[in-house]
C-alpha cells in the first residue's frame, strides 16, 4: 500500500493550502485515514482524522480552520487548511489504518511565514 502526499509549500500567514493524499488501494478499506504533522525535535502529532462510518476528529489547534475530506472514487484524502498560522509549519504525513496495520506516506512540507 502506498500513500502519496502532495500540496505542501510556502504560504504567508492567513493563507490557504490544500493537501492531497493519493492511495494505491481503495480508501474505503481503511478504518481511519488522517493527517499528522511533525516538527523538528517533536513527536509526530495527529492533525485530523476521518473515521469510516463515523465523524471527523481535529486537533484543538486546527479546529475551525482545517477540514479533512475523503473521495472514495478517487482513492484520495484531502486536508483543506485555511487561516494558516506560523505554528502550522511542519512536515505533514498521510496515514491510513486498516485493522492493526498502519500505513504512512512520505511527508509534504508546509511552511507558513509570518
Amino acid at each position: 500500500v502506498q500513500l502519496q502526499a502532495s500540496g505542501g509549500g510556502l504560504v504567508q500567514a492567513g493563507g490557504s493550502l490544500r493537501l492531497s493524499c493519493a492511495a494505491s488501494m481503495t480508501v474505503f478499506s481503511f478504518n481511519v485515514m488522517g493527517w499528522y504533522r511533525q516538527v523538528p525535535g517533536k513527536q509526530r502529532e495527529v492533525v485530523a482524522e476521518i473515521v469510516r462510518g463515523g465523524g471527523n476528529n481535529y486537533a484543538d489547534s486546527v479546529k475551525g480552520r482545517f477540514t479533512i475530506s475523503k473521495d472514495n472514487a478517487k482513492n484520495a484524502v484531502y486536508l483543506q487548511m485555511n487561516s494558516l498560522k506560523p505554528e502550522d509549519t511542519g512536515v505533514y504525513y498521510c496515514n491510513g489504518r486498516s485493522g492493526v496495520v498502519a500505513y504512512w506516506g512520505k511527508g509534504t512540507q508546509v511552511t507558513v511565514s509570518s
